[in-house]
């Protein structure tokens, strides 16, 4: 279930409370105590087993005794009665309740659950429940107190989400004492049916909510979470506060990545992938939500300073430096501007220090300057109060320059008493204000990062490369190693894995002795290196188990003795199974680099990349992605590391090839989305020269499975079984679902359309459909969203000949379609098989309701709807609905 009778639960037309009570400080008085007090216009029905009036007011016994089904039922009853009541709820016709008690944990006495026997109760009637274990709901707009909190929340559009009820009371009475209000107010308990990504789909097209305010301490269903927060941030803005931030998952793991990869920076890598925005602390989550919902769209990252106390300007610049943001760099212009309006004792740079004597004149040439200068894409205004003039008149001079449309701006009104009119004046007007340099850059900072990760979801990358690639060859090295009872694959059959996805590795061959090593190290050409093998061994240099640059045969039988011994000595109960010998790789310019693979019990695989060689657990320099990776993400996930500015090359070293450092991502993250038994992978080193990439080792541990392809995946990766070769008319087509490196073939399409064919699709006169549409269109989610194209396969970016496109909803029981064919390609049949192919998608993933609508002088796709099986009723507009059942 996802968004299916939601509207019950923050929108009830009626309200019943099961264990209504009379009883001071108990639960049930406490809700019927807040909902009168909230002043909810709808029936409140008491329910109580042993009283026929509760707070003067009739009671009913039990539920079946209430006049009509409530839309929303608030439980406060022991554990072991839920299960019972949610039966009778959904019998009587209620579709949502609030579960405020804990222990449903508990055994039920038939080997389930409570909880499990609670939802059990609840599916039959698609009935919602929220909870257990949580403080209720608060919809002030809906004049809605479903909950046992201390006090009321007043109307705002600002809608918070916790999993912690005591948070959420203490975030509520501070909420309140700083004047935020909110559009919902929700506590989710033990999520056992409503969870956070149900609360991000039914928010994200909620019209009185601007921004959604998130505290997590866990995700459940990942897939979920991410399609849910990847469409929500699409919409307005996301700001999470996540608690738990201790890796010790990573104690256990077997590989370098293992360790690397804790959980807490995983989710990190998912918010990033959905575009929201991550803060550290409480006070932040507010700030930025203020900051985005107040100020301008920002630009770009130069923020300049402007300040009367030089103190004051340090302690900003400082916080913006150690943030890792950058001061505007002002051109000789600005400069000239500012010496012409400020004394000649001015800082002369940024921050720009008006020092502490200045009166309004001077603030108001200052920001003129730098709301002009082009070198500035942000700017913040920073007052301590002084003597000379007071903080008010400053104000009144200021407010209409911060608040005029333009360049994003940010106040800071250090001090308390003195300085809150001025602060007001700012807040009123619209311009987000803050107590402390640092607070202000921090909300600066979350700007930058929020844009940054917004357009991260409209970047458009370029076609992947074809590279030749083996699956079944990688599978079979897998199954060889799972018939034998292995996890870990040993470092010959680690390399193999990797060339069957074309990663290019230094030639390396397994043999059982010393004496064999010889014979192949001659084969080779020295000098060789040396490496033992063996199950138990995942990292060899801890037992001496590598030997570098042997320069001949007696070299090499030497060293086979030596790590023979040393083995048998450090680890007893090891199995030596051989050796490995490979060619010493050449490259004195190269940088040592890891690539990996690691599995999060909750997003699933991950993929890492940062510094390599034997210290990459010391200098932990490294960032995550969750795959499918392309192109940006690829070169994003690399710019995210300190090494970055190394690889693009320094002094006498040459920068790396970067797009075949991109493409051994690239070729990883196909592997993890082929490979639903890899666990784990190491490839350390990755060589990266400007000659290319080269693995010298690698480590890979598999797990027996029954998991397809891209299932463990948070994000469903391109869907190729539905690639189809067709033709018409002679021309080779193929159908396949739409790419992301298709936005340019989408753009000519609709270039290519004529102004009748683009008011037909939309229902408006267009000429062009912007970037951010564009990037919409064809970077969809998978698991929600279908795209088919009908593409020639050799015609470039002109070769997109139409396209069917499907939006489910959350619950996957409702899709909408659209279809348009190419000017030139109609009347062929293209939109026949396209709309086929798509109503067969949708049947195959159990969707039962299609939608659709066209203009009435659209007689083509009347008819092609028609044919399809679909009926015809008036819609909004004078348009005409397309409806069809599908069995």
């Amino acid at each position: 279930m996802s968004v299916r009778n939601l509207e019950r639960l923050f929108r009830p037309r009626s309200v019943a409370v099961v264990g209504a009570s009379d009883r001071p400080h108990s639960l049930g008085a406490l809700v019927m105590h807040n909902l009168r007090d909230a002043g909810f216009a709808g029936p409140v029905w008491p329910v109580n087993l042993r009283h026929d009036r509760v707070g003067g007011e009739p009671a009913w016994r039990d539920v079946d005794a209430l006049p009509e089904a409530p839309d929303l039922a608030v439980l406060c009853t022991p554990a072991s009665t839920i299960p019972g009541l949610i039966e009778q709820l959904g019998r009587k016709g209620c579709r949502a309740a609030i579960v405020l008690g804990a222990g449903l944990k508990a055994p039920a006495g038939d080997g389930r659950s409570l909880e499990q026997a609670m939802l059990d109760a609840a599916r039959p009637w698609l009935l919602r429940v929220l909870g257990p274990n949580c403080l209720g709901e608060l919809v002030p707009g809906a004049r809605l107190n479903a909950s046992f909190a201390h006090t009321s929340a007043t109307p705002g559009r600002l809608a918070f989400v916790s999993q912690s009820g005591a948070l959420a009371t203490a975030l509520l009475d501070w909420a309140n004492s700083n004047a935020i209000g909110f559009s919902h107010f929700v506590s989710l308990g033990d999520s056992a049916d409503v969870d956070v990504g149900d609360l991000l789909d039914y928010l994200a097209s909620d019209g009185g909510t601007s921004a959604v305010l998130l505290y997590l301490e866990s995700v459940k269903a990942a897939r979920k979470f991410m399609s849910a927060a990847r469409a929500a941030a699409r919409n307005k803005p996301v700001i999470v506060v996540k608690s738990g931030r201790a890796p010790e998952g990573a104690r256990a793991a077997a590989s370098h990545t293992g360790a690397l990869a804790g959980s807490d920076a995983v989710f990190d890598a998912a918010i990033r992938r959905a575009g929201m925005l991550r803060v550290e602390t409480l006070d932040h989550l507010f700030d930025a939500a203020e900051t985005l919902a107040r100020a301008r769209p920002l630009y770009g990252d130069r923020l300049a300073i402007v300040t009367n106390g030089g103190g004051a300007g340090v302690l900003a610049a400082d916080a913006l430096a150690l943030s890792g943001g950058r001061l505007a760099a002002l051109e000789p212009a600005t400069l000239a501007a500012l010496d012409a309006v400020l004394p000649a004792t001015w800082s002369h740079g940024n921050p720009v220090d008006l020092i502490g004597d200045a009166p309004t004149e001077r603030y108001t040439a200052a920001l003129q300057v730098l709301l002009a200068a082009r070198e500035v894409d942000a700017v913040l205004f920073m007052h301590a109060p002084t003597a000379v003039v007071p903080s008010q008149d400053i104000a009144r001079a200021v407010v209409p320059l911060l608040a005029a449309p333009g360049k994003p701006v940010l106040a800071c009104w250090m001090g308390a008493d003195v300085v809150r009119a001025a602060a007001d004046a700012c807040a009123r007007a619209g311009v987000p204000t803050y107590a402390t340099p640092e607070r202000a850059v921090a909300a600066f900072t979350h700007m930058v990062q929020y844009r940054r990760n917004r357009e991260a979801l409209l970047q458009t990358p370029r076609a992947a490369p074809d590279f030749a690639h083996d699956p079944e060859a990688a599978r079979a090295v897998v199954r060889r190693a799972l018939d034998d009872g292995r996890e870990m694959l040993d470092e010959f059959e680690a390399k193999a894995l990797l060339a069957a996805y074309g990663i290019p590795v230094v030639e390396t061959r397994r043999v059982a002795d010393g004496e064999a090593a010889a014979q192949a190290a001659a084969d080779i050409g020295f000098p060789v290196a040396l490496k033992v093998v063996s199950p138990q061994i995942s990292h060899k240099s801890d037992v001496g188990g590598v030997a570098l640059d042997l320069p001949d045969a007696d070299a090499v039988r030497v060293a086979a003795a030596a790590m023979a011994a040393r083995v048998q000595s450090l680890r007893p109960d090891a199995r030596l199974t051989g050796f490995t010998v490979q060619a010493m790789v050449r490259r004195p310019h190269a940088h040592e680099l890891i690539v990996g693979v690691a599995s999060d019990p909750v997003f699933g695989p991950v993929i890492l990349f940062g510094q390599g060689g034997t210290a990459v657990e010391v200098l932990k320099d490294r960032a995550m992605a969750l795959p499918p990776l392309n192109s940006v993400l690829a070169n994003d996930l690399i710019g995210r590391t300190r090494v970055a500015a190394l690889l693009a090359g320094y002094r006498d070293r040459a920068a790396v090839d970067r797009e075949a450092l991109a493409g051994s991502l690239l070729k990883v993250s196909q592997l993890v989305c082929e490979l639903p038994e890899l666990v784990e992978l190491d490839i350390n080193p990755l060589l990266a020269d400007e000659r290319g990439v080269v693995a010298l080792d690698a480590r890979v541990r598999v797990r027996a499975t029954i998991a397809q392809p891209g299932e463990r995946l948070a994000i469903l990766p391109y869907p190729g079984q539905h690639e189809e070769s067709i033709e018409v008319d002679g021309h080779a087509v193929l159908l396949r679902p739409i790419r992301p490196d298709d936005e340019a073939r989408l753009q000519s399409f609709y270039a290519h359309a004529t102004p009748s064919d683009m008011r037909l699709r939309f229902f408006f006169a267009r000429r062009e459909v912007p970037h951010s549409e564009l990037a919409r269109y064809s970077q969809i989610d998978y698991d929600r969203e279908m795209t088919f194209v009908a593409v020639l396969p050799d015609a470039g970016d002109d070769g997109l000949l139409g396209e069917a496109r499907a939006v489910c909803d959350p619950d996957n029981r409702r899709a909408e379609f659209a279809v348009q064919v190419r000017t030139g390609w109609q009347r062929r049949g293209l939109g026949r098989t396209l709309m086929d192919k798509l109503m067969r998608y949708l049947r195959e993933r159990g969707v039962q309701e299609v939608h659709g609508e066209c203009l009435p002088e659209n007689p083509g796709m009347a008819a092609l709807a028609r044919r399809a099986g679909f009926t015809f009723e008036p819609a909004r507009g004078g348009l005409i609905g397309l409806h069809r059942e599908l069995p």
